[in-house]
C-alpha cells in the first residue's frame, strides 16, 4: 500500500530543495517520468481491488496535480533567480563596433542598367523613361506596326480592362478602340514615340525599362528589360550606328576588340534594319565572348522609318536617325556566366549572394566598371 501522505511531503521537499533549473529538471523526471516515483505508484493500482484502486487513484491524481503545480512555481522562481544574477554578472561593452551585419547586393538586372547607362552617357546619351501601362497607339501604331501584325495578338501582349486614361482623360467605353486599347507595353520603344512627340529634335536617348509578353520557358519569361536606344539628326547614316553600337559592345565586355556582324533583318519600325551578332567561341559549358568561329545575336537595330518620324510630327526629309534595342538579362548571362534566365526572378538570396554586387561596387563611368 502507498504511503500518499509520505510520497508528497517528500516530493514537495525534494522540488523545494533544487537550486537551479538543470537540478528542478532532474527532479521532475524522478517523480513524473516514465520509471518516476509516482508513475510506478500510479503502475500498482492494476493489482489493487476495485474499491482501493478508486479510493488510492484519486488521491495520486490529486498528488500528481500539486506536484505539478509545485514544479511549475519552482521553475518561476528559479528562472528570476538566474536572471538576476545574470543581470549582476554580464556585462555589455557599448563602446566596441557593431557586429557586421550581412550587406544586401545589388540584382544583375540593376547592375547591368547602370553599366548600360554609363558607356552610353559618356557618348552623350540621356536617359528618359514612359508608363509600363501604354496604349495601342504608342505601342504598336506610331511604331508602323500594321494592325495584322502577329506581335499585336493576345499570345504576345498582355491586354488590360476596358476602362483606362489616355492622356490624362479617363476612358470607359463598351467597346474600346484598337488605338486606345491599354497593355502593359511589349518593349521599350514607345518612349521613343513620345519622347519625340514631347521634344524638339536632335535628340540622343536611351530607354531602359521592364517590358511584358505571353511567353514563359527557359528562355523568356513574362516580365523582362530592355534597353532602347535612339538617335535624330539631320546627318546620321548606317556607319554612325555602327560605329555606336560596336564601341558600346567593347566597352560592354570590356574588350579591345569584339568581332561584329550586321545581318540583315526586319523590323516594322525600322528601315534598313539588322540584327547584330558579336564574335564568340563555344566551349562544353561556357561561351567565351570575342575571337572565335562561332556568333552570338545580341541585339537588334537599324535606321529609323520614315512613318516613324511622321507618326512624330518630323519630317523625314530633313531629319533621320537610327534606333537599337536589346535584353538586358541576356546581357547580364553572356557577361556573368549566369546559365538560367528563369533564376532572374525567383527570389533566392543565395542566388543572389553569388551573382549580386556590393551597393559600392556601382559605378558611374566606364572605364571603372
Amino acid at each position: 500500500m502507498v504511503d500518499t501522505a509520505a510520497l508528497l511531503s517528500e516530493s514537495l521537499a525534494a522540488i523545494a530543495a533544487c537550486d537551479s533549473s538543470t537540478a528542478l529538471e532532474e527532479q521532475r523526471v524522478t517523480l513524473l517520468g516514465k520509471k518516476g516515483t509516482l508513475t510506478e505508484a500510479l503502475r500498482t493500482l492494476g493489482g489493487a481491488d476495485p474499491e482501493t484502486r478508486k479510493t488510492l487513484g484519486a488521491a495520486l491524481n490529486q498528488i500528481k496535480e500539486v506536484i505539478t503545480d509545485a514544479i511549475e512555481a519552482k521553475k518561476l522562481e528559479l528562472a528570476g533567480r538566474e536572471l538576476d544574477a545574470r543581470l549582476k554578472t554580464e556585462r555589455i561593452d557599448v563602446t566596441l563596433p557593431a557586429r557586421p551585419i550581412p550587406n544586401g547586393r545589388i540584382h544583375p538586372v540593376t547592375r547591368v542598367i547602370d553599366e548600360i547607362a554609363a558607356i552610353f552617357a559618356e557618348m552623350g546619351f540621356t536617359v528618359a523613361t514612359g508608363p509600363d501601362i501604354e496604349d495601342d497607339y504608342h505601342n504598336f501604331t506610331a511604331l508602323n506596326i500594321p494592325e495584322s501584325h502577329p506581335a499585336r495578338q493576345m499570345h504576345d501582349t498582355f491586354y488590360l480592362g476596358r476602362q483606362w486614361t489616355v492622356d490624362g482623360e479617363q476612358k470607359n467605353n463598351r467597346q474600346p478602340s484598337t488605338i486606345n486599347r491599354p497593355l502593359l507595353r511589349t518593349h521599350t520603344s514607345p518612349v521613343q514615340i513620345r519622347t519625340m512627340q514631347n521634344g524638339k529634335p536632335p535628340f540622343r536617348i536611351i530607354a531602359p525599362g521592364s517590358t511584358y509578353r505571353c511567353d514563359s520557358d527557359i528562355t523568356h519569361t513574362p516580365m523582362f528589360h530592355q534597353v532602347e536606344g535612339f538617335v535624330i539628326d539631320q546627318h546620321t547614316h548606317m556607319g554612325h550606328l555602327k560605329g555606336c553600337v560596336t564601341e558600346f559592345l567593347k566597352a560592354f565586355f570590356e574588350l579591345d576588340d569584339v568581332p561584329v556582324r550586321f545581318r540583315p533583318s526586319f523590323f516594322p519600325f525600322t528601315e534598313p534594319s539588322a540584327e547584330v551578332d558579336i564574335g564568340c567561341k563555344r566551349g562544353k559549358d561556357e561561351i567565351k565572348i570575342g575571337a572565335g568561329e562561332d556568333w552570338l545575336e545580341v541585339m537588334g537595330c537599324g535606321m529609323v522609318h520614315p512613318n516613324v518620324l511622321k507618326n512624330c510630327g518630323l519630317n523625314p526629309d530633313e531629319w533621320q536617325g537610327f534606333a537599337f534595342g536589346m535584353g538586358v538579362e541576356r546581357l547580364a548571362m553572356l557577361k556573368y556566366g549566369i546559365p538560367d534566365l528563369r533564376t532572374f526572378f525567383e527570389s533566392d538570396v543565395r542566388w543572389l549572394r553569388h551573382y549580386g554586387f556590393d551597393a559600392l561596387d556601382i559605378s558611374s563611368l566606364p572605364g571603372e566598371l
